[in-house]
């Protein structure tokens, strides 16, 4: 509960309009369709990925319908090669677990190492889903309120297409 309230608190203090849906624990795409959620809003797909040296790390939020090929990926980035990083990094950058990666995690790296990379598709999207840091509610908002809490984070953004 305290990662939610701090990203509750966090957005209410941008003036971020958002609606939550509490739910149980999820760890996929699908357990959210078979709860519905998938429904009433757009779900995002997150995933925290690490280049081939480890030195920079980055944030991929895309359609949950979609696939993420990483080598495509990288090479719309000019990165090395992606692959996942571990929870211990997970952790150590965003201050999340395991099913719980959101881009609002974004709001715990204070140092802004993490690059968030969006799928161009989000773009304009008026209802967004996205764990309050904590996989047991979904966070409703719009790509561009998203959008500005990264930015005002201070994170560097990069688009894609998926």
């Amino acid at each position: 509960m305290e990662a939610q309230q701090k990203v509750y608190e966090k957005l209410t203090a941008m003036g971020i309009k958002y609606e939550v849906i509490n739910h149980p624990a999820v760890y996929t795409i699908e357990e959210m369709e078979n709860l519905g959620i998938t429904d009433k809003v757009e779900v995002c797909k997150n995933l925290f990925v690490r280049d081939a040296k480890g030195k920079k790390h980055y944030l991929i939020i895309l359609r949950n319908d979609k696939r993420a090929d990483l080598s495509n990926i990288a090479a719309q980035i000019g990165s090395t090669k992606l692959s996942f990083a571990s929870e211990e990094r997970l952790e150590r950058y965003l201050r999340l677990k395991k099913g719980a990666v959101s881009p609002l995690g974004i709001i715990n790296d204070a140092a802004h190492e993490v690059e968030v990379v969006f799928d161009k598709d989000l773009v304009g999207k008026a209802n967004l889903g996205v764990h309050p840091n904590d996989n047991t509610a979904t966070v409703v908002l719009s790509y561009e309120d998203l959008k500005r809490v990264v930015f005002e984070n201070g994170n560097e953004i990069t688009f894609v297409n998926i």
